[in-house]
């Protein structure tokens, strides 16, 4: 899929407030099991358990990498929400730091775009579990827009 059709298909979901078939056309998306919704305090990313995302089976613990994919993938969801680019946002760095270990179950994500120029973002990403104010993960990253 080319990223004016992953755009075309943003802009579909965007109105229907159906991003499903979004999430279906990124294949790393798909096969972690992600999710996003759009609620009042902006979107929500959830990561389903999946028995396919444990990385320690002896904790057992979320993977650092379906953790750190999870949080830039919704970090690319969020951009694209809040810009009208045309291309999907690439990662310029990325940098995020584990906090405690994830447990076998739904993981979930909000994304803060912290500032936006013309060509550049800087987005600050958290994950949590039970609660908010504990996250699992914490990542920033600056993204190329254009």
């Amino acid at each position: 899929m080319t990223d004016l059709q992953i755009k075309q298909c943003w802009q579909q979901a965007r109105a229907s407030g159906d991003y499903q078939a979004v999430l279906q056309a990124i294949p790393y998306a798909r096969t972690i099991g992600m999710t996003m919704a759009q609620t009042g305090d902006g979107l929500l990313f959830t990561l389903p358990f999946q028995a396919s995302n444990i990385g320690n089976v002896l904790l057992p613990a979320l993977h650092g990498g379906v953790i750190g994919g999870f949080l830039e993938n919704a970090a690319i969801f969020t951009l694209l929400a809040a810009t009208d680019t045309t291309r999907v946002p690439k990662v310029i760095d990325f940098s995020i730091d584990y906090l405690r270990s994830g447990k076998p179950q739904a993981l979930y994500g909000r994304c803060e775009i912290v500032r936006q120029g013309k060509r550049v973002a800087n987005v600050l990403m958290s994950a949590w579990q039970d609660d908010p104010d504990k996250p699992v993960a914490a990542a920033r990253a600056h993204f190329l827009l254009s």
